[in-house]
């Protein structure tokens, strides 16, 4: 058994409140435990169900010589299928390794398969035999209002299986918005058009759903770990089941809303959509312009700035294609190393659901005033008000995880409750300044300086840092390893 290596180390400049001075941090050398890969086998389940339902409806509707639907069903299994074998093939580094069976099942779209048997091999045979650790991650371990720096060993199975982790990761949010969230919209405006639901149909909408939500919520979990990533977080069942509410709720009421313009105004929603993937793809090269930047050369050392453009021109286009459907938690930043801001971004935040629930009102509207005989049947003020509180529900749900659920949420320089206590108080005393609200939420969420995240050690250097400006506490940590 490892045994722990205590070392003690003075922690200096420290709010006493927090961590008082004539009190000693203690940094811990433990050996991190090895986790069962869940989110790859969900993630797996997820693409060979979407793949060999999509298959199968498929061949219905060349049976039906429905052509439309076939080849846009078709398109919609196979992109998202070729991208995921490309990104598991590029995070893996397969082409400079002599593996020509793995190379082969990529080819035949069956990546993801192998890459899952192969973590589950990997989990099974830790801990069979001793092995030295590989690397070890420092984080910041605090619980309770206490805690202190900590250093895990990480062992080679964990390294493995981290590196899996995260390249599913990727996979989920690529299958989720570039071909789940299409192939959802299509199956449901073919099932208006044609007016009778297919058992195989409704089993694939179900799926994609599903496969929607939990790439969605993937993708709050990595903005997440990339924003604090001197934290060892970690999401209690509560937070997940807020995004689980709030993100489904969203795209559920987004997915309906287009559906149903569609069906009054076929040819307008190409605009719709063509605009808004449009704004949301020149969006982050319009700030990167504006700040008059330059590339950021940690997307691959053996890129050139065109293969580096070409990359980040794909990362610019799954980002739109989030942002079409729901908020991508994130906001892009190709000057830095991991092309993502790390600020909270509330006044975007709030732009983007006000805009779109002004959107999504107007599709509402325009359907009800264009809409065909198909819904006589139909109470319309009944199914635009559902759709409409839809929406709000999800907004609700996402500003109770934000306020109780976020798992960073005492690094917040302002949260909700904050704000909108700060509005309420500038209406009622005509606006006076330099006063922040006494508020349960301000001894628990307001902290100085949001903009870079606090590390009582730097995770590249083992001497703590000689400036502690500002304080930050957590009680999360996440499952993500960073490697020295």
């Amino acid at each position: 058994m490892l045994e722990l290596s205590v070392r003690e180390r003075e922690i200096s400049n420290m709010d006493p409140l927090e961590f008082p001075t004539d009190e000693r941090t203690v940094l811990q050398v433990k050996l991190s435990r090895v986790k069962p890969p869940l989110s790859v086998v969900l993630a797996t389940v997820l693409y060979c169900a979407e793949f060999i339902t999509a298959a199968v409806l498929c061949s219905m509707y060349h049976k039906s010589a429905d052509s439309i639907w076939m080849g846009f069903t078709i398109a919609f299994m196979l992109l998202p299928a070729v991208l995921i074998q490309l990104t598991l093939t590029f995070i893996h580094r397969d082409l400079g390794r002599d593996r020509p069976l793995v190379l082969f099942l990529h080819l035949l779209l069956l990546g993801p398969v192998i890459r899952c048997i192969e973590a589950l091999m990997v989990y099974y045979s830790a801990g069979k035999r001793d092995e030295p650790y590989v690397t070890i991650t420092r984080k910041i371990n605090l619980k309770r209002a206490q805690g202190a720096p900590m250093e895990w060993e990480i062992s080679q199975s964990e390294r493995t299986l981290a590196t899996h982790r995260n390249a599913f990761k990727r996979t989920a949010v690529i299958q989720a918005f570039l071909g789940s969230t299409p192939q959802l919209t299509l199956q449901l405006y073919a099932t208006i058009q044609e007016k009778y639901l297919l058992p195989t149909r409704l089993a694939l909408m179900i799926i994609t759903l599903i496969s929607i939500i939990f790439g969605a919520v993937v993708c709050s979990v990595l903005a997440i770990e990339i924003r604090y990533d001197d934290y060892k977080v970690k999401l209690r069942p509560a937070a997940y089941l807020c995004m689980i509410m709030w993100r489904g709720l969203e795209i559920a009421t987004r997915i309906a809303s287009l559906v149903l313009f569609s069906t009054a105004l076929t040819y307008w929603v190409i605009l719709v959509g063509v605009a808004n993937l449009l704004f949301f793809f020149l969006l982050p090269w319009g700030e990167f312009w504006a700040r008059k930047g330059s590339l950021t050369d940690d997307v691959e050392k053996n890129f050139s700035k065109v293969g580096t453009t070409v990359v980040l021109s794909m990362f610019t286009l799954l980002y739109a294609c989030i942002n079409v459907f729901c908020w991508s938690a994130v906001q892009l930043d190709f000057t830095h190393k991991e092309l993502i801001d790390r600020k909270q971004g509330w006044g975007r935040l709030a732009m983007y659901y006000c805009a779109r629930f002004v959107e999504n009102f107007l599709l509402i509207v325009l359907w009800y005033f264009f809409k065909s005989d198909f819904y006589e049947y139909v109470c319309a003020p009944l199914l635009c008000v559902q759709l409409l509180v839809g929406y709000s529900l999800a907004v609700l749900f996402m500003l109770l995880f934000y306020q109780f659920c976020h798992p960073c949420r005492r690094l917040f320089k302002y949260n909700i409750h904050d704000g909108l206590r700060c509005i309420c108080c500038r209406k009622g005393r005509g606006g006076v300044r330099g006063r922040k609200p006494n508020s349960y939420s301000t001894e628990g969420t307001m902290v100085l300086g949001l903009e870079e995240p606090l590390g009582l050690l730097d995770p590249r250097n083992s001497e703590p840092r000689p400036d502690l400006s500002t304080e930050r506490e957590t009680d999360i940590v996440d499952e993500n390893m960073q490697a020295v």
